[in-house]
């Protein structure tokens, strides 16, 4: 029988979809055993402390003690509180990015390193431009390395088979991949029309059916299908992170100043004028009639409202668009993700990518099904 394949990797981000990742490389170890294949945890990190594993040439965190990071972790926990570390070392802030580049520098040559970055930061790029360095492979959930600047991200796509970040858009759906298909037999892509936030794909269908738009946030915010602060949402910010890493995708050289991102609320009503708590209760009851009246107008053209990323040509914009009610965009429904290709070989009709595009447990899928995806790549 061949011998298994073993895949070290390092967690950054311990949050929902870290965490859930941890509970899927635990729970898929029979499967992948089949594959021959063995996820290797050596080392997992939130925002204040990074726990390795005593030798990370030879020894893994064991499946009992992932288990217990991810118990403390829902508690909202650091991972120093972890009680009985046995054989681990455990390093603090200063020393954290440091020791991540040198469990990258040991590896990285030798048995090869996965460094997986399930976190929301933006402060994990100088990490992972490092490790790319270092011959590591760098699977990504985090939208805000690829959303860096354009020399951050040449840097992190140099080595193209080295890096899968099929999670940053769309959750569990292939649509990093099958636009990468698309290109690479030659087909240029010359329109992408998406609704890639499952909380304003509801938000608009809702609004659809004659209910205010206040009704509905607050709803959402109830559902959990909102940030803590709705307003995270409905400034189009998420959407213009994946629109811009498909634009880049497409090898548009640009940043986010140059996307035109319309937010669904003005800015005297921001979290820096507002609080969560007026805005729910007073403030968005002022955006209701507009909505309601484009809504009408739409309907009267035998349209639609959806929240989408438009990129064609050098246009990138996100935004309110009227849409058709019979296209794939006009039926969607709730919380999905949609998303239309056209180009040369899909030009009368689009390539169309449906599916939920949100959620802790279909993401970690999605980056777990990455990691895999590279496992040539290691002895």
């Amino acid at each position: 029988m061949a011998a298994m394949k073993n895949i070290p990797l390092i967690l950054m981000g311990c949050g929902g979809v870290g965490r859930q990742l941890l509970q899927h490389i635990v729970s898929c170890r029979s499967l992948h055993a089949k594959l021959g294949i063995h996820l290797r945890v050596v080392g997992v990190c939130d925002s204040k402390s990074l726990v390795v594993a005593s030798d990370v040439l030879s020894k893994e965190l064991n499946d009992n003690f992932l288990s217990e990071v991810c118990r403390v972790k829902v508690d909202g926990s650091s991972l120093l509180t972890l009680g009985g570390l046995g054989e681990c070392q455990v390093f603090k802030n200063s020393e954290l990015k440091e020791k991540v580049i040198g469990v990258a520098s040991v590896m990285g040559k030798s048995t090869g390193l996965a460094v997986v970055d399930c976190s929301a930061s933006s402060e994990t790029v100088g990490v992972l431009t490092r490790v790319v360095d270092l011959g590591c492979c760098i699977v990504l959930a985090n939208k805000k390395p690829l959303t860096s600047t354009m020399e951050d991200y040449y840097k992190l796509v140099s080595h193209p088979r080295r890096i899968r970040h099929e999670s940053t858009v769309g959750a569990g759906l292939p649509v990093i991949s099958s636009l990468n298909r698309i290109l690479l037999s030659g087909d240029p892509i010359h329109r992408i029309i998406g609704s890639l936030s499952g909380t304003l794909g509801y938000v608009m269908s809702e609004v659809e059916d004659g209910k205010p738009l206040s009704q509905v946030v607050r709803a959402a915010k109830s559902l959990g299908y909102t940030e803590p602060d709705p307003r995270d949402d409905l400034s189009g910010m998420d959407v213009a992170r994946k629109a811009l890493i498909l634009a880049r995708l497409l090898g548009k050289q640009i940043n986010m100043d140059n996307i035109r991102i319309e937010s669904l609320y003005p800015e005297e009503m921001g979290p820096n004028v507002m609080s969560v708590e007026d805005f729910l209760s007073t403030g968005i009851l002022l955006l209701d009639n507009d909505i309601q009246e484009r809504v009408r107008k739409a309907s009267l053209n035998g349209n639609v409202l959806r929240y989408v990323c438009m990129i064609e040509g050098s246009r990138c914009e996100v935004g309110i668009q009227e849409l058709p009610k019979n296209s794939a965009l006009g039926r969607l429904r709730g919380s999905d993700n949609v998303l239309e290709i056209f180009s040369r070989c899909y030009s009368e009709q689009p390539l169309v990518i449906q599916g939920a595009g949100a959620g802790n447990d279909t993401t970690a899928a999605g980056v777990l099904a990455d990691i895999l995806d590279i496992q040539d790549l290691f002895p």
